[in-house]
């Protein structure tokens, strides 16, 4: 692994042209468009990137976001409501317990459609569904082949932004076998979700 500090002139110039495309790109990026365009492999972009990400962690108030081998550049989540209030935006607004169900239900599950989210909550999910697409957290990724063709949902570049993560990786890890012989209170659902 490349430590940024030990990077070599070509080495280091590949980095910065990976930086500079990433800071003017309008929206996610992909991983194979970009090392097409750098004449270079997927695994060394891959490689050159993480070694940017983990730079930014160390000492700046920029992130990389990976989301289905697309990347792009953000901003720290902790710096959220400095940036909103600069902005003058809105500050962020709250899911209620029915949009964190259904948010991890797709984040874990995706792509999902709406009837399997239902069947796993017990109840009618269109308003949260609806509610979540308006918020750019989840997006339709097709339809399935199933009876009634329904729609596959899942997470979106905004979903990572909001809670914080440059990738689906760092979700927490679940075991879903064992949660589905338990009964869980709202209390321990809010925890997992935290965690």
């Amino acid at each position: 692994m490349y430590e940024f500090e030990k990077l070599n002139e070509e080495e280091l110039g590949i980095i910065k042209k990976i930086e500079v495309l990433l800071f003017v790109a309008p929206n996610l990026t992909g991983i194979n468009q970009l090392a097409s365009f750098l004449k270079i492999h997927e695994e060394q972009l891959i490689t050159f990137i993480s070694v940017l990400s983990k730079h930014y962690l160390e000492a700046h108030g920029i992130r990389i976001q990976v989301l289905k081998n697309q990347v792009q550049l953000t901003t720290a989540p902790e710096y959220a409501q400095l940036i909103e209030a600069f902005l003058g935006l809105e500050t962020t607004t709250r899911l209620t317990q029915a949009a964190l169900e259904a948010l991890a239900i797709i984040a874990y599950k995706q792509p999902t459609t709406r009837p399997e989210i239902d069947s796993i909550r017990g109840v009618n999910s269109d308003g949260v569904i609806k509610s979540l697409l308006s918020k750019g957290l989840i997006e339709e990724l097709g339809r399935s082949d199933a009876v009634g063709r329904p729609i596959f949902y899942g997470v979106t570049a905004e979903f990572l932004q909001h809670f914080g993560l440059s990738s689906l990786e760092e979700l927490p890890k679940v075991n879903f076998q064992e949660l589905e012989n338990k009964t869980i209170s709202p209390e321990e659902s809010k925890k997992i979700l935290k965690d």
